[in-house]
């Protein structure tokens, strides 16, 4: 008993914990309980962000998706109506989704985009090889498969797919601002001033099937992948799942645009500039051109080996750069002075070798579908005036000329002008430093130190142990983006139409900025106001402040925006095109203008001679042709030139033999005369080897019904837009 009284006493004393048991026993639980706080807030603001991320993309898509319904009425509206609003290339593009689904089945509508002779008349053409219609082709497979015919109508699946591709959109620019900045606020921010600057920054709502739309939000996911590609100090499993993600996503924006060569060029020019100051790894600029160079490829084979993309500047210029750099090792060493020698020559030698090399290319596979671009830009930016029809009609176009300063005044109102210059200053200076630090490196620069160190940071910026530990180097996703945007602004301010590449990208670029420790590290410290306390507080209080003043100052517009109602009128392209499916033989072959002959196709399905898709020389040899109806030729001449093309009859438009709207030497008169050495019409200067033609201008003229046009032509068709008029299968004697 007493042994068993010990043993119970003893086990009493050794359950009992001693004090210093106990203080321990605490704290451990203590530094559980702190080790678990930190991880579940993370959780929390993940989910948080992710659900803001995942609202502000659908409301993205719901609101340009009214905004389209409130203007057109398009769910009411007839479907000539409704295929009507596609105007110009739009229409040309939607025709062949709707020719899919309306095929007997899908190997047979398939077959008739390989062999197609109604896009261009005594033409067969393969359009996939031709055109970026392989969205359309997967769409219209997909709807036929998912049987949806009793559900919804093929319209609304093809602009709602679309519409939702702006949730994409939205999302991966708002992931991408959340990845620089550290905090989802910042893509809010970023989403909100992509909204509120609708105007500028997308145009989907009234341009639905144009190519940009269905490209640009793989566009913006790229950019997210290869932001997170470039993180410092990522895993290996992480970059090999970003590096798939970059690869789809190029594919993808690829396969959907043809401009897809001349935004990877400005791309891989980016990379190889951030390369060659070492700002980002070049291992992983070096992955980044493979992805290009294999997209690209891939697309040339799902286009049946369309010879423009092996002739794309982009293909030369990185095979340039990987040539050159593997025999041109040692340029990054030495002195500064010595340094910079060999990068200007290594300049030299590549953009040398770059264009020689697509000469060369262009020459054997005797390529001339971008020739017009070329000549475009030659033009554009003053290397020599041209009367060449294909680049003047470039030229004046205001979608291709400079951005106008109504744009600044818009970006100016929602406050993303002012802290975009802001941020890009700062960011500027900062990489500017970082540059020569990089090409200094093997020497002591005692006051770049001294002055990147004094704004010493943990966010944007990143530690170094190459030559100074202390020394604080810019974040290789950060010093992509940066350069991203002053590439694409560049591009922007001197071609509007390319705006809505760098305005969105300004959006999130801005946003990430305001958003990051640095950036308010780099401010407070300037104004001698500098804490971690103050940096903490500042960095939510002004984006959230930002907001609320956008959310008081424009939700109110939006509503009324939303709330304003309109409907879709246009009767007299109603009435042509009626006539046209009525009284035409559905084998007739119709002349006009591209923009016109595009709707013609798609709501008539008759045979057309030259459309919108420019990036053929044929093509643009055939238009050139074709426009002589509103040239100053002779009756007998304009019949011989439409009866080389098969056509039946002529649609003249009012609206451009009497155009108005474009300055003197732009109207579309004025062009075909300058292309035939014919003085334009009006009072002003003509150049003087300009002669005046023995003919009046033919658009004008039949119209009056006159014997020698009336041998010829028989008008069918008038209203107050459009003339119709039926070509005689003989030439009738005067």
């Amino acid at each position: 008993m007493n042994i068993l009284k010990r043993r119970k006493a003893t086990k009493g004393i050794e359950e009992r914990p001693t004090q210093h048991e106990d203080d321990e026993l605490k704290e451990k639980s203590r530094n559980a309980c702190s080790s678990i706080g930190p991880g579940a807030i993370k959780y929390a603001t993940f989910l948080v962000g992710g659900f803001m991320g995942i609202f502000l993309g659908l409301f993205t898509s719901v609101y340009v998706a009214t905004l389209h319904e409130n203007d057109l009425w398009f769910s009411a509206i007839q479907e000539v109506e409704q295929e009507i609003s596609f105007r110009t290339e739009c229409g040309l593009y939607y025709s062949y989704y709707k020719q899919m689904i309306q095929a007997p089945t899908i190997n047979q509508g398939i077959n008739e985009l390989l062999y197609d002779n109604k896009t261009e008349s005594r033409r067969t053409i393969n359009l996939l090889k031709r055109m970026n219609i392989y969205q359309e082709v997967v769409l219209s497979i997909l709807y036929r498969i998912l049987s949806l015919q009793n559900y919804l109508a093929p319209v609304f699946f093809y602009i709602y797919t679309v519409f939702g591709l702006q949730a994409l959109y939205v999302i991966s620019l708002y992931v991408t601002s959340w990845l620089l900045s550290g905090t989802w606020i910042s893509g809010a921010l970023g989403a909100i001033w992509y909204i509120l600057n609708r105007i500028d920054t997308t145009r989907v709502e009234f341009t639905i099937p144009l190519r940009e739309n269905w490209s640009l939000p793989f566009f913006a996911l790229q950019i997210m992948a290869i932001t997170y590609y470039l993180r410092p100090q990522i895993r290996p499993l992480q970059q090999r799942l970003s590096l798939t993600l970059i690869m789809a996503s190029t594919f993808l924006f690829c396969v959907t645009w043809q401009f897809n060569q001349f935004i990877l060029l400005i791309q891989a020019v980016a990379l190889f500039s951030l390369d060659c100051l070492d700002m980002v790894p070049t291992s992983k600029v070096t992955s980044l051109y493979f992805v290009h160079v294999v997209s690209l490829l891939l697309v040339w084979i799902l286009q049946f080996n369309n010879s423009m993309l092996l002739g794309s500047l982009v293909l030369s210029f990185i095979l340039a750069a990987l040539v050159v750099r593997y025999f041109q090792r040692n340029l990054k060493s030495g002195t500064f002075a010595v340094r910079v020698v060999k990068l200007l020559l290594h300049l030299i030698v590549i953009f040398s070798l770059t264009f020689l090399t697509n000469n060369i290319i262009k020459r054997i596979l005797g390529l001339e579908s971008d020739e017009h671009i070329f000549k475009f830009l030659k033009a554009k930016f003053g290397f020599g005036a041209t009367r060449d029809f294909d680049a003047k009609l470039y030229l004046c176009e205001e979608a291709f000329g400079l951005l106008p300063h109504d744009t600044f005044q818009r970006l100016l109102n929602t406050l993303i002008l002012p802290s975009y210059l802001l941020v890009l200053v700062i960011t500027m200076i900062i990489a500017l430093i970082v540059a020569i630090r990089n090409l200094r490196a093997d020497t002591n620069l005692p006051q770049l130190s001294s002055i990147i160190t004094k704004f010493n940071c943990s966010n944007l910026f990143q530690s170094s142990t190459v030559k100074d530990e202390n020394m604080t180097l810019l974040r290789p996703d950060m010093a992509y983006n940066l350069i991203h945007n002053v590439l694409f602004g560049l591009l922007a301010l001197s071609t509007m139409r390319m705006k809505y590449l760098w305005t969105s990208h300004m959006c999130i670029f801005t946003s990430a900025a305001i958003c990051s420790s640095h950036f308010w590290n780099l401010t407070l410290k300037a104004l001698r106001l500098f804490s971690p306390l103050w940096v903490r507080v500042v960095r939510f209080a002004v984006p959230i402040s930002i907001c609320i003043y956008l959310c008081y100052e424009f939700w109110p517009k939006l509503m009324a925006e939303l709330s304003d109602l309109r409907e879709f009128y246009d009767p007299d392209t109603v009435e042509l095109m009626n006539w046209i499916k009525l009284k035409t033989p559905k084998d007739a072959v119709f002349a006009g203008s591209m923009q016109l002959l595009a709707g013609i196709k798609l709501c008539t399905g008759r045979t057309i001679t030259n459309h919108p898709h420019y990036e053929d020389k044929k093509l643009r040899d055939r238009t050139k042709q074709i426009y002589q109806i509103y040239s100053k030729h002779s009756p007998e001449e304009v019949y011989r030139i439409l009866r080389l093309y098969g056509t039946n009859y002529i649609v003249l438009e009012d609206s451009i033999c009497y155009e108005r709207r474009h300055r003197r030497g732009c109207r579309l008169r004025d062009l075909i005369d300058i292309a035939n050495g014919h003085v334009m019409d009006g009072p002003g200067e003509n150049d003087p080897d300009l002669e005046t033609s023995p003919h009046p201008r033919f658009c004008d003229e039949i119209k009056s019904n006159a014997p020698l046009y009336s041998s010829y032509f028989t008008r069918v068709f008038k209203n107050k837009t459009f003339h119709v008029y039926k070509l005689k299968k003989k030439k009738a004697q005067p």
